[in-house]
C-alpha cells in the first residue's frame, strides 16, 4: 500500500502589494516595519498572522510580530525609527513618500506600523 504525505500546507495570507523598492526591502529582510493606514479590512490585523506581499510576480511571505497603531506618520516614524521603515532613506524623505501614497484624509484614519519577519521556505 502506498502512503502519501501531503506538502506542509502554507499558512493563509493576506495579500497586499507593494512598490518594488518596498518589496526588495522586505525580500532582503532588511525592511521590519510596514506602514499602512487603518482601513476597515485591517484593523483586525494581529501578531501571528502572515501576509504575502506581491510586486508583479513576485511574492513574499512575512509573519506578523507587532502591530501598533499611531495618529500621524511622524508619530510612528518617532517611535519605530525611520530605520526600520526604510534602512535607505533618511526620515524626512520617508514622510515626504508616505504622504504621496495616502494623503491626509487616509492618515486621519489612523496609521499601523507592522512588523514583519520574513517566512523563509
Amino acid at each position: 500500500m502506498t502512503r502519501y504525505t501531503a506538502a506542509p500546507a502554507q499558512p493563509r495570507a493576506r495579500h497586499m502589494n507593494l512598490f518594488r523598492r518596498y518589496f526588495d526591502l522586505v525580500a532582503a529582510g532588511r525592511k521590519t516595519i510596514e506602514v499602512r493606514v487603518q482601513y476597515a479590512n485591517l484593523r483586525n490585523l494581529a501578531a501571528g498572522q502572515h501576509i504575502k506581499f506581491a510586486c508583479g510576480k513576485d511574492e513574499c511571505l512575512v509573519r506578523v510580530v507587532r502591530v501598533a497603531r499611531y495618529s500621524s506618520f511622524e508619530e510612528m516614524l518617532d517611535t519605530e525609527g525611520p530605520a526600520n521603515v526604510n534602512p535607505d532613506s533618511p526620515r524626512e524623505q520617508q514622510l515626504t513618500n508616505i504622504r504621496r501614497i495616502y494623503g491626509p484624509e487616509k492618515e486621519a484614519l489612523g496609521v499601523l506600523a507592522i512588523e514583519i519577519e520574513r517566512v523563509t521556505d
